[in-house]
């Protein structure tokens, strides 16, 4: 079921308007009996010791959306996303995607079943793949080789994966800072496997990327918590430096925002801060010094959240936790964040977001 708000029936005919609210009270009805039985199964299951065998309850009706997890030489699986079960902010997450220990997961991406995948290499080629080409799978299972059909050149690995939404145009953030700027049919149907997308010995691999429709500003985090804030008009077609790097530093997020959009911040230790985009000022043009957004000694990513919105995480160890974005305050300046996830010996890879404020969805 769509994540949809319910319409005013006061304008409706009296014989439709109580036509719809039978059917809401019988909805509510048999979910209520649908969770007593999934209860008395459970109890029943722990008194003979069997808890373990029993499938997780659903956290919501089924929908078309998908959770997927991309290890880092890109084995990844696909799950309906009902079948995550919301906790609280700061909880333990459960086990997902099942890779051994010397590739961990890498990616995390929240689609419509129906979507393709773009997957970019680190030598700056890009594929395509139907997400109904991946078997839907329980959350805790192994996965299947994304780019395992295409002919990879020797050392070529996977560098980015993000879902085709089909907008006008997709902003591509390099690992030294660059944002190039594609049109967005370019990564339609008719891509070609393996296409060349830029000279990545010029610009270096690329590390984000995110859909666009121009009138937008732009955001880029780098992993020492710094970010640069201008609008997407100001790139030229052949790309540009988005952000002056220090030393030390390298670009891990790139994101189009507005002026009222609130921004998710993610350090490796598990800590998360909600910005508001107001809060953080543009720019007057791209290629300057960043200023900082979060403080953090490691960011992993950075995502438009809105307050509708669930925040999925996941850990190296392959733990994944899902939580409202509603357990968040917004700040307007730096801070430190709020613990998300329970990390112990472990650290936070990726984030997603997924609702019904968020776009995509």
């Amino acid at each position: 079921m769509p994540d949809i708000e319910r319409p005013d029936l006061e304008g409706l005919p009296a014989p439709v308007r109580a036509y719809i609210e039978a059917l809401e009270a019988e909805l509510a009805r048999l979910k209520e009996e649908r969770r007593a039985t999934v209860q008395a199964r459970r109890e029943r299951a722990v008194t003979q010791g069997e808890a373990d065998s029993l499938p997780a309850e659903p956290a919501e009706p089924p929908t078309p959306l998908s959770v997927i997890t991309i290890s880092r030489s890109g084995v990844a699986k696909r799950t309906p996303r009902h079948l995550y079960a919301r906790q609280r902010r700061g909880g333990m997450g459960i086990f997902d995607l099942d890779t051994p220990e010397e590739d961990p997961p890498a990616f995390l991406i929240i689609a419509d079943a129906s979507r393709s995948l773009i997957l970019l290499t680190d030598q700056g080629r890009a594929f395509r793949i139907s997400l109904l080409e991946l078997p839907e799978a329980p959350v805790r299972a192994r996965g299947t080789p994304l780019l395992a059909r295409f002919g990879l050149n020797q050392g070529e690995r996977l560098a980015l994966a993000f879902p085709d939404l089909g907008g006008l145009y997709v902003a591509l953030l390099t690992r030294r800072g660059y944002v190039l700027w594609f049109t967005g049919h370019l990564f339609g149907e008719k891509l070609l496997p393996g296409t060349v997308l830029y000279d990545v010995a010029k610009f270096s691999p690329p590390v984000s990327a995110c859909w666009c429709r121009g009138d937008e500003d732009l955001l880029i985090a780098t992993r020492s918590g710094l970010g640069i804030r201008f609008a997407a008009r100001m790139v030229p077609t052949r790309g540009c430096l988005g952000i002056r790097l220090g030393r030390d530093d390298e670009a891990v997020a790139i994101t189009a925002v507005r002026e009222d959009d609130q921004l998710f911040l993610l350090g490796a230790d598990g800590r998360g801060a909600l910005r508001t985009v107001s809060g953080f000022h543009a720019n007057k043009a791209p290629g300057a010094s960043g200023k900082v957004a979060m403080k953090t000694e490691q960011l992993v990513g950075a995502s438009v959240v809105g307050r509708e919105d669930d925040i999925f995480i996941i850990s190296r160890l392959g733990k994944i936790i899902r939580f409202s974005a509603a357990e968040l305050l917004p700040k307007e300046g730096a801070v430190q964040g709020v613990n998300c996830i329970s990390l112990r010996g472990d650290e936070a890879v990726a984030v997603a977001v997924s609702g019904a404020g968020h776009p995509g969805k």
